[in-house]
């Protein structure tokens, strides 16, 4: 009744503001291309954008003297929207097969970039002859793209996650009444998280934006069902043994609770290395994230516990356990741990080449989509770009913002033309002492070559000497390259961290130097091979020609701090059983014990994050699919034979320098049928 009480207060007095709809870079002030932007803050054209319009048959014939005469009669009504109307001309290609119309526009009235881009695109298809199509690209078509492909994010992603939640409790616990609580009690810890995380957004200015809330239902969903299942579980265990639902209660929460803590504690920890990132985007990230854990922590050990006693027994039927029913059946995880014991070098060793195997296809492993592979499907700005390129070579390529002292502009001009990549370069307006200077790049926007030629400018700027050497390079490629080569910093910085704080919980939870560092390689086993299997599946299989910018780190993360989960889960059980039964027929039994509630879990875990799928961003989907692959190859590989049969190996050895087993451990281990259930 308290927890309803006080979630209630939150949710009523916390602010419930909508999140940004799509994400920005955030780059550090250091960054080159940063500094260009706000520099450009100055200049008379800083509240400018534009709109490219293309106009094509649907035939891909020349087009007619009337579509021409359509065009002109279009581009001189976008002409009225613009500040400069003057500059509102078509250009037709030199094939006779496409027209162009750049506008310039205010950049204020892209604040409602929606709207803009639905005037846009009415005005240029306003009573057009039969097959003659009109497109939209350019900044401000991609950015009302983007902002389609968010729009409704929040809400698709939490009908769908909580539909997949959902259908895999109801198969995990066969009742019809006990999958209710669960789901109910981490539904309630994710609205929470959202009202939380939009209030420190607003007091701290953290840019939570539709991509981060996504993420944030997905991981307080997946992680906060993966806590509920091993609590009921253990509850449920406690329940065939003891009479009182409370007391079952208090022991299945002293047993499961340290695992919860560590588990939890491993990621919230872990998302909170990101505050030392570069790019704004992962500091929010990891606010946002680490506060959606340590709620859905809180509520899968204050909340849940106190709905299921008061729910009583019956929330289990039509399988309700009892200290005087039917002992369970032995448990399929059991077995597979005494296969694995039998031949546990054989086993680690095929695990190990088939974990290596997978690792392989990271020879093809590339970073960086341009602009036109960040979105799925077809949107329109896409298709429109793509034709722009190849209809106007000079007007579809990259470009580089320059900002050049006056004093030294003609040197600028003279020195951007001559390396390598650099199409032209046309000084404009001055602001302050500096001259903007325009420069077409060779290849597509957001591309390799974009990139390479902005690197061969800002190395010859370098080198230079005298006013010149002062001109900074920035726009939107150069913004891109340096998200690019931030992110890579960020994974540089943050992935040790991240692996020293796993340490650290595994060594204070198992109380052994071995067990930690056999665990952590076997994490990292499996975020090598999830890697490498899905840099396979994007680049050779689905035709991406890369992964995204900032995939790597976000699936080092989630892959590591949460793949962990289910090692934290089987080994503190193992370390339970072993002090009355041993090392190895611990390891048997705490397989047998939490089998099935693991494997639950991942499968749970790995479906919830595919969810993420279901929006056309293509950096989203990978997430999905990397971190997918990676939990499933943990549940159903790694915690389930590799780890059992590393323990097998190293006997006593894994638990160093905790104490041996006493008697059992001097006298030798027994063999022995543990013939033991799973907590179902």
């Amino acid at each position: 009744m308290l927890a309803l009480v006080a979630v209630g207060v939150l949710f009523a007095l916390l602010p419930k503001t909508a999140s940004d709809a799509s994400p920005e870079a955030g780059l550090p002030g250091s960054s080159e291309a940063a500094q260009v932007d706000a520099l450009l803050d100055d200049f008379p054209s800083a509240d400018s954008t534009a709109g490219l319009l293309l106009w094509t048959r649907e035939d891909g014939g020349t087009l007619t003297d009337g579509d021409r005469a359509a065009v002109q009669a279009r581009a001189a009504e976008l002409a009225e929207l613009s500040p400069v109307p003057q500059a509102v001309r078509p250009r037709f290609s030199a094939d006779g097969a496409a027209a162009l119309v750049a506008v310039p526009l205010d950049a204020a009235a892209a604040d409602d970039v929606d709207a803009l881009a639905a005037e846009l695109r009415g005005t240029a298809s306003d009573d057009l002859p039969d097959r003659l199509d009109a497109r939209l690209t350019g900044p401000v078509g991609f950015q009302a793209d983007i902002r389609n492909a968010f729009a409704g994010a929040d809400l698709r992603l939490l009908l769908v996650t909580v539909s997949v939640v959902a259908v895999l409790l109801l198969l995990t616990y066969r009742s019809p009444i006990l999958w209710l609580v669960p789901l109910l009690v981490v539904g309630a810890a994710d609205g929470l998280a959202r009202f939380v995380v939009t209030a420190l957004a607003e007091a701290f200015a953290i840019p939570v934006d539709a991509s981060i809330s996504g993420i944030l239902s997905v991981l307080v969903f997946g992680a906060g069902t993966n806590y509920a299942l091993l609590l009921v579980a253990r509850y449920r265990e406690e329940l065939r043994s003891t009479e009182r639902r409370d007391d079952a209660m208090v022991r299945a929460v002293s047993a499961a609770g340290p695992a919860i803590l560590a588990s939890g504690g491993t990621v919230a920890l872990s998302l909170l290395t990101l505050l030392f990132a570069e790019l704004a985007g992962n500091r929010a990230l990891g606010i946002a994230c680490a506060v959606g854990i340590v709620l859905a922590m809180a509520f899968a050990l204050l909340v849940l516990p106190a709905a299921l006693v008061v729910c009583g027994r019956g929330v289990f039927w039509p399988f309700v356990p009892s200290p005087h029913g039917r002992p369970p059946r032995d448990s399929v995880w059991g077995r597979v741990g005494t296969a694995v014991a039998r031949r546990p070098a054989t086993v680690a060793a095929v695990s190990l080449v088939g974990v290596g195997v997978l690792a392989l296809g990271l020879g093809g492993y590339r970073v960086g989509l341009s602009q036109t592979d960040q979105l799925l499907g077809a949107p329109e700005s896409v298709t429109a770009q793509e034709a722009l390129a190849e209809a106007f070579p000079d007007a579809g390529t990259a470009g580089a913002v320059l900002l050049a002292p006056t004093d030294g502009v003609d040197d600028a001009v003279a020195l951007a033309e001559a390396t390598p990549g650099v199409q032209s370069a046309t000084p404009g307006e001055s602001s302050d002492g500096r001259t903007r200077i325009d420069a077409a790049l060779d290849g597509e926007p957001q591309s390799e070559e974009a990139f390479a030629a902005v690197t061969a400018l800002r190395d010859r700027f370098a080198a230079e000497s005298g006013d010149v050497a002062q001109t900074l390079v920035g726009g939107s490629d150069a913004t891109a390259l340096d998200a690019r080569e931030s992110a890579q910093r960020d994974l540089l910085l943050v992935a040790p961290m991240i692996l020293a704080i796993v340490f650290l919980v595994l060594l204070l939870l198992l109380r052994s130097l071995v067990a930690p560092i056999l665990l952590l390689i076997t994490v990292l086993a499996t975020f090598f091979a999830s890697l490498g299997a899905s840099v396979w599946l994007f680049q050779h299989l689905l035709g991406f020609p890369a992964l995204d910018t900032s995939v790597t780190l976000f699936a080092f993360l989630f892959l590591v701090a949460l793949g962990v989960d289910y090692n934290i889960f089987l080994t503190s059980r193992a370390k339970e059983e072993r002090a009355g039964h041993g090392t190895r027929d611990g390891m048997i039994r705490a397989l047998g014990a939490t089998g099935a509630v693991i494997t639950s879990a991942g499968v749970l875990l790995a479906a919830v994050f595919a969810v993420l799928g279901v929006l056309p961003v293509v950096a989203l989907t990978q997430i999905g699919v990397i971190v997918c692959i990676g939990v499933l190859l943990d549940t159903l590989v790694v915690r389930t034979v590799l780890v059992p049969a590393l323990v097998f190996l190293t006997g006593d050895r894994f638990w160093w320098p905790g104490r041996r087993d006493g008697a059992r451990a001097a006298h030798g281990e027994t063999t022995s049928d543990p013939q033991l259930s799973a907590a179902r």
